[in-house]
């Protein structure tokens, strides 16, 4: 099972930068970058309805499911 983490195309087509939503989010810049480069093992309810509040998103635009091969 893998999951994709999709917040760098996310924050793109939002034109926002990591510091930026560091700053909406009120995470730190390490883990959000942590999350972003799919490196994380889990992420919180709430980490990510902040995500996506800020970003205006679903938090499926943010995850998505790939079967392995």
């Amino acid at each position: 099972m893998s999951i994709i983490v999709n917040l760098d195309v996310m924050m793109a087509k939002r034109k926002m930068s990591l510091n930026a939503l560091s700053d909406k989010v009120g995470l730190t810049l390490s883990n959000l970058s942590i999350l972003k480069t799919g490196k994380a093992k889990a992420i919180r309810f709430t980490t990510l309805e902040a995500i996506c509040e800020v970003l205006e998103c679903q938090p499926g635009d943010i995850l998505e499911y790939s079967k392995d091969k």
